[in-house]
């Protein structure tokens, strides 16, 4: 479980995207300078990659965020900060630029017991006494 000043939360989006025309083009360096750079973004937007496996034609984002964020937003920003990015600093290099189709999957992880319920409702009781 996490907390931010308001919430208690354990919100796991699995998140998957694919480069434009479903090229395989993510293999070896490139492949490592995009998972660099998710890391990156990761890191300063505060949130916590718990998987993160780039495929020859495809991205799967496995992610720990806020309840402030939702999914299209955190979609939004891995594939659109890691596309400018990369192109800015390796496109001018390699000569191939990075661009990813427009769609994405999106789904939830997590499991949430009655015992964690419980202790969160036991917390908050205890403190309002």
């Amino acid at each position: 479980m996490k907390t931010t000043r308001h919430a208690t939360y354990n919100l796991n989006y699995h998140i998957v995207w694919l480069p434009k025309y479903r090229n395989a083009v993510l293999t070896g360096e490139v492949a490592d300078r995009v998972e660099s750079i998710l890391h990156e973004i990761a890191d300063e937007k505060g949130l916590d990659i718990q998987n993160l496996t780039v495929q020859p034609d495809h991205v799967h984002l496995f992610v720990s965020s806020p309840p402030k964020h939702s999914p299209s937003l955190l979609a939004n920003w891995f594939k659109g900060i890691s596309s400018r990015k990369y192109n800015h600093r390796h496109a001018d290099h390699d000569g191939e630029k990075i661009r990813w189709t427009r769609g994405y999957y999106a789904g939830t992880a997590g499991h949430v017991s009655s015992e964690s319920v419980e202790n969160y409702i036991n917390r908050h009781k205890e403190a309002e006494a």
